[in-house]
């Protein structure tokens, strides 16, 4: 695995090392090892899997709050996303700053958010499958977001119409 720096510290674009054949291809999302020499010292406690039907689904920008931050570690398995996470510890540097890049089964990029960060994506194609790999466990009672198209975020999103969101994200507040 390649561990590529952001322009924000602990956000890392990960590139997977590929393997091809005849048979296919095999690589590696996570290995503890590879991740402890690159100073990411994570523990995985809950991986989820999710699946979007729609090109132009959006979902974000979330995190957990009051004590249940998460480190995060995004896969997209199969179709393409623009993956984004945005920076909201009041006390950092780059408050309100954000990380994106493109990740597709394809590219074989993860893109690790460290606690923190709020997370978002829209997916590019039609049947997008994604792996989160988590250090905290989901509590409900502490799940959170900010609106996708906060001001304060900029966040240069890809010129897709007609979004695909849930009602929960739709209504989620501003930062400030």
């Amino acid at each position: 695995m390649n561990f590529i720096e952001t322009s924000i510290n602990g956000v890392y674009i990960i590139e997977r090392t590929m393997s091809f054949d005849k048979r296919g291809c095999f690589s590696r999302f996570f290995c503890e090892k590879e991740f402890h020499e690159a100073g990411i010292n994570t523990d995985i406690r809950q991986m989820n899997v999710c699946f979007n039907k729609q090109k132009g689904t959006l979902r974000g920008m979330h995190y957990q709050k009051d004590g249940f931050a998460e480190d995060k570690l995004v896969v997209c398995v199969s179709g393409k996303i623009f993956d984004v996470c945005v920076d909201i510890r009041p006390e950092s540097p780059t408050y309100c700053k954000y990380v994106s890049c493109e990740l597709s089964d394809e590219n074989g990029k993860m893109l690790y958010i460290p606690k923190g960060f709020a997370h978002g994506y829209v997916t590019l194609e039609d049947n997008c499958n994604l792996v989160y790999m988590m250090s905290e466990f989901y509590v409900p009672g502490s799940a959170a977001g900010y609106r996708y198209d906060d001001p304060d975020f900029s966040i240069k999103w890809p010129d897709i119409e007609n979004l695909v969101m849930s009602e929960k994200d739709e209504q989620l507040p501003y930062i400030n």
